[in-house]
């Protein structure tokens, strides 16, 4: 695109990276919860991927927000993967997407053709999840935003949360990490455009398959790895379960061109703030840097991380495997606290 119609490349704030910093997050919704209510079967005490209230018995209503700042200047990969990223929440609590509106914010100057591809974009995107973009809300900034706010069905008792990894478990990862690490790497011209459309392709897939594939082994807990990165993600599975996880820093699976660009010290805004958020609970052991920037990466439309009996993770790696999806088993969980990389 010319430099007119350029979307904002972000390289500190761009994606899941703009994300309020978590530690700061919790302070600030620190004593802040909702009325009781019975049927707020998952608030802000404590959080999650999504806001779940119950209908009856066998329905659930699953809400979500997520939109941020661009990352790349392709206005329909923008779209794509903003929707890709808020409809992904969904699937992380066991649900399925119904409705979308968009979440919109759009400089007056940019040409209407570049909002229309994003908004063409996300509403295939909405579309390919089984749901439908139905409305919105839009308004005018000099920076652009956008996102959706999604609402999907779940039942009450297939419902799934980051709190309930169990000692014995087995640790599974459906996406490769690195977006931060590729994208910002590729604006510098260290990349070529493989690792750029390898981490592209990863962003705009949808988590609705491996939901799918997942559903039948029953996960004891799931939540998907964004813009706190995999440490982050799995410090608060760990936190909120009461356990410790143990990854295996060999097993980390890696976008093409993420290690590279971590090895060469490529870094994004986030990276700084997860360390901060998650770096204090974590038990690292010597793990070399630019493995540890891959774990402290801001995921955008990353994979699920999820926590299942052992017993159980021979056959999910067949399932997976039949369905040709990506599964990484990364390691395990033990009676304690905190996460462990070995």
């Amino acid at each position: 695109m010319e430099s007119a119609t350029r979307l904002r490349g972000l390289e500190a704030g761009g994606g899941c990276a703009a994300k309020y910093p978590a530690a700061r997050l919790r302070e600030l919704l620190a004593g802040f919860v909702p009325a009781e209510a019975d049927d707020l079967l998952v608030g802000l005490d404590p959080a999650d991927d999504a806001a779940v209230y119950r209908l009856d018995d066998e329905r659930a209503l699953v809400f979500t927000i997520d939109f941020f700042p661009p990352m790349l200047d392709d206005p329909a990969l923008y779209g794509a993967i903003a929707a890709a990223n808020a409809l992904n929440d969904v699937f992380a609590m066991g649900g399925r997407p119904l409705v979308a509106l968009s979440v919109a914010a759009f400089p007056e100057e940019l040409p209407i053709e570049t909002v229309r591809a994003i908004l063409d974009a996300a509403s295939a995107k909405t579309e390919e999840a089984g749901a439908l973009l139905a409305g919105g809300h839009t308004i005018r900034d000099d920076e652009p935003k956008y996102g959706l706010a999604v609402v999907g069905t779940v039942h009450p008792g297939a419902l799934w949360r980051k709190d309930g990894a169990r000692p014995g478990d087995a640790l599974f990862l459906t996406k490769p990490l690195g977006t931060g690490l590729v994208l910002t790497a590729a604006r510098k011209g260290m990349v070529g455009d493989d690792a750029h459309d390898a981490a592209t392709a990863s962003m705009t897939e949808l988590n609705a398959a491996a939901a799918d594939a997942l559903r039948p082994f029953e996960p004891h807990a799931v939540t998907d790895v964004t813009g706190f990165g995999l440490f982050g993600h799995a410090h608060e599975m760990a936190e909120r379960s009461g356990v410790r996880l143990v990854l295996d820093a060999g097993a980390l699976p890696a976008l093409p061109g993420a290690a590279d660009a971590a090895e060469a010290g490529v870094r994004t805004g986030g990276d700084g703030r997860n360390r901060d958020y998650a770096g204090p609970t974590l038990d690292l052991d010597g793990l070399p840097e630019p493995l540890a920037a891959l774990g402290y990466d801001p995921q955008t439309s990353g994979g699920l991380l999820v926590s299942l009996p052992a017993e159980r993770g021979a056959l999910l790696a067949a399932e997976f495997a039949a369905r040709g999806l990506f599964l990484a088993r990364l390691g395990r969980v033990e009676e304690g606290s905190g996460v462990a990389v070995r």
